[in-house]
């Protein structure tokens, strides 16, 4: 039975609103294939929009020329059928593949400027701004190396906005971006500073724009302004949907040129699979050059260091240093050869001069042995006459910022009020140094609960901070003078749980599962101790008594799946030698989740178990754990994960032939 119109903008719509990914895009296919046979002709065109925006931003941007000519057709011949925000998806597509089909060296050049001279010819005819035009026609240009690259941006930078112009926060990183390639740095970092003090915001800034002033304020020999501007640039990227090869890339360059080997491969391992896959080809050259200039800055005193990475053949930096030239070269003779110039050639020979830095960075928030220095005493201080002064002593004596407009002096800021306020304020660092102090009193005064509970609040600072090392070496103190102060279990669950994510980044994993097991054998021994062996006093007693029981009780069921859960997730970080021991955990975390209510945890561990079944060859096993976490997702009302587990389930069952089973998914992901 054929759709009405409403029915078919509201399955579409709900494709429009899944996250991107396979499942996105191929139910966005399944989309265009019911309106092309079936109607109604009112939503091909945002049956195609939609598409063109799915194969885009799901890295598939050579397979979305097709749909972007189908529509561009389309309109020509049925402009009726496309209402405004149809029309303006169009155009804005023609953004997308000049300056996406660009980043694919086997597009003719030729085809890419019909392109781009087919948009500036339809925006003058539709009058639209030129903004986008001038845009694109510099990007190309950038892209090429071209004689006309300056006249071009400065083309683009005097030109209006409207209603196509790009996002108020990726403008200024784009130009920030050339104008320190071009070595203007000084008006990079003002045009930087000036987005970042209006506070506008997008999926990729401000993270690329900090990671380009991190790499300016390290060449300018500012150490201080660059571990700054890094730490923001790898808060901004935790929440980054897309690939960001380009702050990715400009993060191991400033760790390695800055003297910190360690971190640089680590944060390597993280980004390990853009060395052999990014969403474009270009965006794979750039992270690959970027390696190359990493590893060229390390190659003087760490060339012997040992590196592991998945279908790369090298195990050292000097190795990955050649392998990455090797892979950058063959892309780049392939970009040359279609642009006509030698950029891409001339960018890694430069890459290949990269040289350490003239300082060296510390990114240390909690430096080594911090938790065990001496206390510092706090002032003591009371509300009292400002004539006498606390204990007769004079006001004028007193810290600063303790008189107020009357006179009195007020009470000091508490550390634990003080740290809180400086987590607020962004300031993590100041934050860890209060909660050390804290904790340090703490201990002194014989209180080892108090004394774990502020130093796992600085390892989390630390943590948030970008300093992994720091805060796995943290929290393990952490975690035992809270079990000696007689913490319960289900709290030190919370802190063994944080710290198993930088456990397991810096060799520690094995340390963090021992805690895991350790709390679950105490679970287990102290089921049932607290049961009063004696009867109530009166049935209101015995009823409050039960309620508190069970409360108690649905807690430690939480506890042990967070334990399990985080085995699990760290268990599958060591490799594929423990993945079985990892689904099985995970499987059983999700279980219990699911049995004490927690559908969108439960979730997300059946998501972790079906990944792990994946890997492990075991169909039906995934199959089974990934239509139980699309389920949950739905259930908790939880698009995002949903769309990336249903593209998951999708994946699995296309590679295993069950294609019915796979259109029956991307068809209830719709409705």
């Amino acid at each position: 039975m054929t759709r009405s119109t409403d029915e078919a903008n509201r399955e579409i719509s709900r494709v429009r609103k899944m996250p991107y990914g396979i499942a996105r895009t191929q139910a966005a296919e399944q989309q265009v294939r019911l309106v092309e046979a079936e109607g109604p002709d009112e939503v091909r065109a945002y049956a195609l929009n939609v598409l063109v925006q799915s194969f885009v931003w799901g890295g598939e941007v050579e397979r979305a020329y097709l749909p972007f000519t189908k529509a561009v057709r389309w309109y020509d011949e049925h402009p009726e059928h496309f209402d405004a925000e149809d029309t303006h998806g169009l155009f804005w597509s023609f953004k997308w593949m000049v300056g996406h089909l660009s980043d694919f060296p086997d597009i003719p050049a030729e085809q890419i400027e019909a392109t781009l001279a087919d948009m500036e010819r339809r925006y003058a005819l539709a009058g639209l701004g030129r903004d986008a035009v001038a845009f694109e026609a510099f990007g190309w240009a950038r892209l090429r190396g071209s004689d006309d690259v300056d006249a071009l941006y400065e083309e683009w930078v005097r030109t209006p906005r409207d209603d196509y112009s790009q996002c108020r926060a990726c403008d200024p990183g784009d130009r920030a971006s050339y104008l320190v390639a071009r070595g203007d740095h000084d008006e990079a970092v003002r045009l930087i500073q000036q987005t970042l003090d209006s506070g506008v915001t997008c999926a990729t800034e401000p993270a690329d724009m900090l990671s380009t002033l991190a790499l300016v304020h390290l060449d300018a020999g500012r150490a201080d302004e660059a571990v700054a501007a890094h730490r923001r640039a790898v808060a901004a990227l935790a929440g980054s949907p897309s690939d960001m090869t380009g702050a990715r890339g400009a993060r191991f360059v400033l760790l390695a040129r800055g003297g910190q080997t360690r971190r640089a491969l680590r944060a390597l391992t993280e980004d390990a699979h853009l060395l052999l896959a990014a969403d474009t080809p270009n965006a794979r050259f750039d992270f690959l050059t970027d390696v190359v200039a990493g590893t060229a800055a390390l190659l003087p005193g760490a060339g012997a260091e040992p590196v592991a990475f998945e279908g790369v053949a090298a195990s050292d930096v000097a190795g990955l240093h050649a392998w990455c030239f090797t892979e950058a070269a063959a892309l780049a003779a392939a970009f040359d050869a279609r642009n006509g110039t030698d950029r891409f050639a001339r960018r890694l020979a430069e890459a290949r001069e990269t040289r350490p830095a003239d300082v060296t960075l510390d990114l240390a928030v909690i430096p080594t042995g911090a938790a065990a220095r001496p206390v510092r005493p706090a002032p003591e201080v009371v509300l009292t006459d400002a004539g006498a002064g606390p204990l007769g002593a004079d006001p004028t004596s007193l810290p600063g910022g303790l008189l107020d407009g009357s006179g009195l002096v007020t009470a000091v800021e508490s550390g634990p009020d003080r740290a809180e306020r400086l987590v607020r304020e962004g300031d993590l660092v100041a934050a860890a140094a209060v909660w050390l102090e804290e904790s340090a009193s703490a201990e002194a005064a014989g209180l080892l609960a108090d004394s774990g509970l502020a130093l796992a609040e600085a390892a989390r600072c630390a943590q948030e901070a970008g300093d992994d090392e720091g805060a796995a070496a943290t929290y393990p103190a952490a975690v035992a003078r809270m079990r000696a102060g007689g913490v319960g279990v289900e709290v030190v669950t919370t802190v063994v749980v944080a710290w198993a994510p930088v456990a397991a980044a810096t060799g520690g994993a094995q340390a963090v599962l021992a805690a895991v097991d350790a709390l679950l054998a105490e679970l287990d021994a102290s089921d049932g101790a607290g049961a009063d062996a004696g009867a109530p006093a009166d049935t209101g007693a015995e009823v409050a008594g039960a309620g508190l029981a069970e409360r108690r009780e649905a807690v430690r069921r939480r506890a042990r799946a967070d334990l399990d859960d985080t085995a699990a997730r760290v268990l599958a970080s060591t490799g594929s030698e423990r993945a079985a021991e990892a689904a099985a955990r995970a499987t059983r975390a999700a279980e219990a989740y699911a049995g004490a209510g927690h559908v969108a945890d439960a979730a997300h561990a059946f998501w972790l178990a079906g990944r792990l079944h994946d890997g492990l060859g075991q169909v039906d096993d995934a199959v089974w754990n990934l239509e139980s976490a699309v389920e949950g997702f739905s259930i908790a009302h939880q698009a995002a994960p949903r769309g990336e587990a249903a593209s998951a389930l999708v994946s699995v069952l296309r590679a295993a032939g069950r294609d019915d089973r796979a259109e029956e998914v991307l068809r209830t992901l719709t409705r």
